[in-house]
């Protein structure tokens, strides 16, 4: 069964950082490109950033390019997204997901940045 345990959100100051991990497991990971979606409170999802199978494409949403940073381990089976210079606009729950996936199958992370 593919899954997918999204951590390491929280609640955050304007400017700080957090680094968010996916721990994939149920399928063989390094074949797959991979994504961050969020959705903020009361709005739908948005893509975030991109990451192809091996690691050596990413992209991002214009909003959050130069401050966020995908990246993944594929002997670890496991997917991040280092976040720098948060701003409350950025406040969402957090998912991974497959770009072959038409749906979500994590429980997402919690980020809040707020002071």
């Amino acid at each position: 069964e593919v899954q997918f345990v999204e951590s390491g959100g929280g609640l955050v100051q304007p400017g700080g950082s957090l680094r968010l991990s996916c721990a994939a497991s149920g399928f063989t990971f390094s074949t797959y490109a991979m994504n961050w979606v969020r959705q903020a409170p009361g709005k739908g999802l948005e893509w975030v950033s991109y990451i192809n199978s091996d690691g050596g494409s990413t992209n991002y949403v214009t909003s959050v390019k130069g401050r966020f940073t995908i990246s993944r381990d594929n002997a670890k089976n496991m997917l991040y997204l280092q976040m720098n210079s948060l701003k409350p606009e950025d406040t969402a729950v957090y998912y991974c997901k497959r770009t072959t996936d038409s749906y979500l199958r994590g429980q997402g992370t919690q980020v809040t940045v707020s002071s």
